[in-house]
């Protein structure tokens, strides 16, 4: 679940995952002991997630529409441009929201969890092979 920069001060970190472009996850323990992952990029204010899987997948979702902010788009907005990226990105993106798993996207759009894990599958493979091609073209 996505967590608001104002989390407990951090007693710990290690980079849990680094990529192209200086972004990362970064792996911290607050100061109560529980483990939080930070999602970090230029130019975008943070968010930190209880489990690695959603941040990583938050980092995907960002590389498939080429970086957005969340900025401005209140509490519960959606950045237009993940909104414009297509459904797969979109289900994606819910499913590093607050209170949304599989089951929840299942409903919401009137799918199986199998077709929702689908769509996840190809924004993660998308983003692979953007970074994958950004690296080729001497991205770092």
């Amino acid at each position: 679940m996505p967590q608001s920069d104002t989390a407990a001060a951090p007693t710990d970190s290690t980079t849990y995952r680094e990529y192209i472009l200086d972004i990362r996850i970064v792996e911290r323990t607050t100061g109560e002991g529980d483990t939080r992952y930070r999602f970090e990029a230029p130019d975008h204010e943070g968010i930190e997630f209880d489990a690695p899987e959603m941040a990583t997948l938050y980092a995907d979702v960002y590389f498939d529409v080429n970086g957005f902010q969340e900025a401005g788009t209140g509490e519960r907005g959606v950045p237009p441009t993940v909104i414009q990226a297509g459904r797969d990105t979109l289900v994606a993106y819910f499913l590093t929201q607050h209170d949304v798993d599989v089951h929840w996207a299942a409903s919401f759009y009137g799918e199986k969890p199998e077709k929702i894990e689908r769509y996840v599958s190809r924004v993660r493979k998308r983003a692979t092979k953007i970074r994958d091609g950004a690296k080729e073209q001497g991205h770092a």
